[in-house]
């Protein structure tokens, strides 16, 4: 069916060539165009091939600047870790979850010890899995829980984690933790708690409709 549709554009072409009455000299750049056409539809084409609709570029995922800053405020900057979460930040911009997951990975293998990359690779997995915290996110949470006890950083991207994945009595529980692990005085406490108090007149706001 292709092939036919090639020869009925020729066809086309050549009869508007008559009915406009163009030079000769335009005729040979017309053949030419048409020649190289039909060339690489015969090199290339897939007549047979079912027809299928266009599929989106990946999706990019958002990585706004204010969890940047916010990120950096708990964990710090230029460090051999955070050199990590910059190229999985990079790669979730352009869409590609998978590479953005396998570069924190890359980064735990050679920092095992790193509750940051730890945190990060649970996030990351997250996005992956399509907002679902899976056995390997929970793992990777638990182990930098367990690296950084005291830290409030990895119970708070876990929240994260859980706000994605629906879970929202699991996410209020983990924000108040990493609030009350959150050293008093520093902005990103109350940033915390601002959050965790958005969360929970969301989680109000919603029982009270469902009464």
């Amino acid at each position: 069916m292709g092939y036919v549709a090639l020869a009925v554009i020729g066809a086309l072409a050549f009869a508007a060539l008559l009915l406009l009455r163009l030079p000769r000299l335009v005729w040979s750049f017309a053949g030419a165009a048409l020649f190289l056409g039909a060339a690489g539809y015969a090199w290339q084409g897939r007549p047979a091939l079912a027809a299928a609709p266009a599929r989106p570029a990946a999706s990019p995922v958002p990585v706004e600047p204010e969890s940047v800053i916010l990120r950096e405020r708990l964990m710090g900057r230029f460090t051999a870790d955070t050199a990590y979460l910059v190229a999985s930040d990079a790669m979730l911009r352009a869409g590609d979850r998978r590479a953005a997951a396998q570069v924190v990975m890359g980064g735990v293998r050679a920092i095992p010890r790193s509750f940051i990359l730890w945190t990060q690779l649970g996030s990351n997995l997250v996005i992956l899995d399509g907002d679902q915290v899976s056995p390997a996110a929970k793992l990777a949470f638990g182990r930098a829980m367990q690296l950084a006890p005291e830290h409030p950083a990895p119970p708070y991207y876990a929240a994260i984690s859980y706000i994605r994945a629906g879970d929202l009595p699991m996410a209020r529980r983990l924000m108040a933790r990493a609030v009350s692990l959150s050293r008093d005085g520093t902005e990103y406490k109350r940033q915390l708690a601002g959050q965790l108090l958005v969360l929970e007149r969301y989680m109000a706001a919603v029982e009270q409709t469902g009464r």
